[in-house]
Formats: C-alpha cells, sequence, structure tokens
C-alpha cells in the first residue's frame, strides 16, 4: 500500500472563527455540518479543524510544511494579520519559521537554506 497525503485535523473553540483566520491566510474553506468542523485547502496542503466540546481538555495540534521560500511565506502571512514567529536558520539545513493560529494550534515551516 503506498500513502498518499495527509492532512492534520487542529481542535479549535469555534471553526467560524478558525476558518475566518485561515481564509486570511490565503486557505479556501468551508465549513462542514453546523459548523462543527472544517477544512482549509491551499493547493496539495489541507488542514482539517473540528471543534472541541466544551469541557473536554485538548492541547494544541501542530503540523510541518514544506514550503518553497520560508521567508516569503512568513511574510505574506504576517501581512495577513497571522502570528508569525519568523524563520531562523538551523543546524539541519533548513530555514523556519512558525504560525500559531488563535487556538494555539502551531504550523511549522521551512525551506532548504540557500547555498
Amino acid at each position: 500500500m503506498r500513502l498518499k497525503r495527509i492532512a492534520p485535523t487542529f481542535p479549535v473553540r469555534d471553526v467560524r472563527v478558525a476558518l475566518a483566520y485561515y481564509d486570511r491566510l490565503g486557505f479556501a474553506t468551508r465549513e462542514y455540518g453546523d459548523a462543527i468542523y472544517g477544512f482549509a485547502v491551499d493547493g496539495d496542503v489541507e488542514i482539517q479543524v473540528g471543534i472541541v466540546p466544551d469541557g473536554k481538555a485538548t492541547v494544541p495540534a501542530t503540523a510541518y510544511l514544506y514550503v518553497e521560500d520560508a521567508d516569503e511565506l512568513a511574510q505574506e502571512w504576517t501581512s495577513a494579520g497571522g502570528d508569525v514567529r519568523p524563520p531562523e536558520d538551523t543546524e539541519w539545513g533548513q530555514r523556519e519559521g512558525v504560525l500559531i493560529d488563535p487556538d494555539g494550534n502551531i504550523i511549522r515551516f521551512g525551506s532548504p537554506l540557500r547555498r
């Protein structure tokens, strides 16, 4: 069997708020059902968001996104109002940054260091 793709699911308090955030960042979004679940898609990248029932404990989710240019994406997301930690060079050869959504979910993103 061959794996084809993965779509992380982020726990959120309000699906509509989460989808509006990802929409501002350039994702195409749509909700499912009575705003209990949603999808944020940009090309082959998909993030799913699901409502966390009241009183249920949860921890934020994390995903890693490989990109062509981490600095360019950081600037784009910052300009759109994203909570972005600027990219930094890593010892493992990546230039990596972080996006934190309103629910504390984390997207680490990186591109290869330019030689």
